[in-house]
């Protein structure tokens, strides 16, 4: 009888992720799909489950947006703001990990809130500030507004993978000599690599798919990121759905390939310490 209950709920359990998945992965396939249909197939009803595929919305993408400076951009954005991140949150994450001071658990706070903060409330002030510093349409603008979100993240992330650092081999270094930042170099970071990793790749997520602060900031077509590309087709009267889905396709392509790429590292980083 009890062979038979955990066979049965084997069973549950695999129905349930699968039906999971479905509801998870169901608009990503519409999406895909309806980016091959023609406009007719894609708006046919009932839905065209067999289909001829085309490549004239992909076609139609390149030749008629930005799409390939916008991905460049949305490339050099977020790598860029990703590694000022890293270099700025990971030496606050250790300095709050391994120093005791007055007012620690405040800018612990402090940082975890900034998380939390709605991007549209301090819109307006980085726009005008970016206008007054001649920053619209650089990408400097967006690396710099981006680290309001991803230093928190990244402090968020390391402090606990720098409190799991034994402080013996800190200690040690410390009788060989080594300084603070070499201990830091030489000890810390490479024992938190997958929270660095993970910090990383959330961080980049983050960048990568912001539309907000790119819509507003780099108002010109030649200076948005990616996900501002659907953008370009709406607007009008009629609105060609088939385009629409080519450009996210796109969008979300590199997004979708990195974290299957990387999903070990991700599940590694958020579930290990730095040492076992």
């Amino acid at each position: 009888m009890a062979d038979f209950r955990a066979t049965l709920l084997r069973a549950l359990q695999g129905i349930a992720l699968v039906v999971v998945l479905v509801v998870i992965l169901f608009p990503l396939y519409w999406m895909v799909a309806g980016s091959l249909k023609t406009e007719p197939d894609l708006f046919a009803i009932p839905p065209k489950w067999f289909f001829t595929p085309t490549i004239a919305a992909y076609v139609d993408a390149i030749e008629n947006t930005d799409v390939l400076t916008n991905l460049l951009n949305s490339v050099i954005v977020t790598g860029s703001a990703v590694a000022l991140g890293l270099i700025v949150g990971a030496p606050a994450a250790y300095g709050i990990a391994r120093y005791r001071f007055r007012g620690r658990r405040d800018v612990w706070f402090w940082y975890v809130t900034n998380w939390m903060l709605v991007p549209v409330v301090v819109l307006i002030p980085f726009y005008l500030t970016a206008s007054k510093l001649g920053l619209i349409n650089n990408p400097i603008v967006l690396i710099l507004v981006y680290q309001v979100f991803i230093v928190p993240l990244v402090v968020w992330l390391l402090v606990d993978q720098f409190s799991s650092v034994p402080v013996a081999l800190e200690e040690a270094a410390q009788l060989d000599g080594l300084s603070r930042i070499q201990i830091f170099l030489r000890i810390a970071l490479p024992l938190v690599k997958p929270g660095i990793a993970v910090s990383a790749i959330l961080s980049g997520i983050f960048a990568w798919n912001d539309m907000l602060y790119a819509f507003i900031l780099t108002p010109s077509p030649e200076a948005r990121t990616a996900p501002t590309i659907v953008l370009s087709y709406l607007g009008g009267y009629v609105i060609p759905w088939p385009q629409v889905m080519a450009a996210s396709t796109l969008v979300c392509a590199p997004v979708i390939i990195g974290g299957i790429i990387v999903h070990k590292y991700i599940a590694r980083g958020l579930t290990m310490g730095a040492v076992k």
